[in-house]
């Protein structure tokens, strides 16, 4: 679970609507003393409904109201009047929201409109004029509503972007990401600026990238040290990683210890596309050898904008190809 408004995982309780119960009546109309059964069905219960809504990037509505019921089905009435359907309950969810029951995986909410029934409401019950036959032609009986489904779900969101940024606290990915998208996240010079996952676009020629800043990773994050193993999730579904390496703490160590986390974290994250950064050249002006290291790699300045049109043609280059 993420601060300051962003909720990445909740537990919450859905109840489909009861069904309304059948009706048991006659016909009772002038000059037919004995009229048939004319009772009519109940109405179906509403059922509870996730519908993904892009406009959404966390699940924090699901913190402060966890517990949903659909509406009821009306009884049935006389004249064969069937009761009114229950009214659904439509939940809005971010993109990316993974549903569970019990550990099962019922669904993902994807692309706005999405939508899954997680309750399904009761069936209506069924009036006398059901039940009328040929050995019982005026039955004096009628079925009662069935429940509606209940369930308890937990929901958690996978954020769905492009690429993702990986580094350690203060490595400069906030900064990154504000020179090469329209985001505009906190920036400041000490470790965990960024507490929650932040995305911003890259516009490319044919298409918009999208981009996540990651709360930056400690040794032991996956065994849920630090902020980042909240939110390594959220890089799963990345495309590409973007390491982002600091010039001043020995880049070769870093990017070691980042793949070891990613690694114990989830092995196929390391088979993902690369692309490495090696942030802060405007504090080493020497760092030939470093080049030798990594002869792929990006040497940039964040800061001071060195080497950022360079790393934004080669990420469009690789997404427009």
């Amino acid at each position: 679970m993420g601060e300051k408004g962003f909720i990445d995982r909740v537990r919450i309780w859905v109840e489909g609507g009861h069904g309304g119960d059948g009706c048991i009546s006659f016909r009772r109309e002038k000059y037919v003393p004995r009229g048939g059964p004319d009772g009519g069905n109940g109405g179906d219960g509403g059922d509870v409904i996730l519908e993904v809504d892009p406009n959404l990037n966390t699940l924090i509505d699901y913190v402060f109201k966890r517990h949903f019921k659909a509406g009821r089905g009306t009884h049935g009435k006389g004249k064969n009047q069937t009761g009114r359907r229950g009214e659904d309950i439509i939940l809005k969810v971010p993109p990316g929201t993974l549903v569970y029951e019990d550990g099962r995986l019922l669904g993902e909410l994807l692309t706005p409109g999405d939508r899954l029934v997680v309750a399904r409401g009761g069936k209506g019950g069924r009036g006398n004029a059901a039940f009328k036959s040929s050995i019982n032609q005026t039955p004096r009986v009628a079925e009662k509503g069935q429940p509606g489904e209940k369930k308890t779900l937990i929901l958690e969101l996978k954020l769905l972007a492009d690429i993702g940024l990986v580094g350690y606290p203060n490595a400069g990915k906030s900064t990154l990401l504000r020179k090469l998208t329209d985001a505009r996240p906190k920036v400041a010079a000490y470790p965990f600026t960024t507490l929650t996952p932040i995305l911003g676009t890259l516009i490319g020629a044919n298409r918009h990238i999208v981009i996540a800043d990651i709360p930056g990773i400690i040794d032991g994050a996956h065994m849920g040290k630090g902020l980042g193993i909240e939110f390594l999730r959220h890089i799963e579904r990345t495309s590409l990683l973007l390491y982002v390496l600091d010039i001043t703490q020995d880049p070769m160590v870093q990017f070691i210890a980042l793949q070891d986390e990613l690694r114990e974290y989830n092995p196929l994250l390391l088979q993902k596309p690369n692309i490495v950064v090696i942030n802060k050249i405007d504090l080493i002006p020497d760092y030939d050898t470093l080049k030798e290291q990594f002869p792929q790699a990006h040497f940039i300045s964040a800061l001071k904008g060195l080497g950022i049109d360079e790393l934004r043609t080669t990420i469009m280059r690789l997404f427009d190809a």
